[in-house]
């Protein structure tokens, strides 16, 4: 039996900047590349009678594409998606830093 997780080791590593950029496309004129934010984790294992098995899985979020125009590059968020990342990140940015004022008033 082959070992898929070696296998799954080879092909995931180049799978970061591939997936987090898509491939520049053109579009009437103007350069686009996607982009997003994306993570994947897989596992597995077996007893010493050889019975295993594995899993894994992934998410991928789209936050806006790079448009290259005659003017120059810039960034067009995709405003929904990036509230979906942000606001969680700013909850426990805001917590952190109620800790740190509280601890440093004690």
């Amino acid at each position: 039996m082959p070992n898929i997780a070696l296998d799954l080791g080879k092909q995931f590593t180049s799978f970061g900047v591939k997936s987090a950029y898509g491939e520049p496309q053109d579009v009437d004129g103007v350069s686009i590349t996607p982009v997003a934010l994306t993570w994947a984790g897989f596992g597995g294992g077996a007893d010493q009678d050889e019975n295993g098995g594995g899993g894994g899985g992934g998410m991928s979020i789209p936050l806006g594409v790079y448009v290259r125009r005659e003017e120059g590059l810039r960034f067009e968020p995709n405003i929904i998606s990036l509230l979906a990342v942000a606001i969680p990140f700013v909850w426990v940015a805001g917590r952190a830093l109620a800790r740190i004022i509280r601890a440093l008033k004690k």
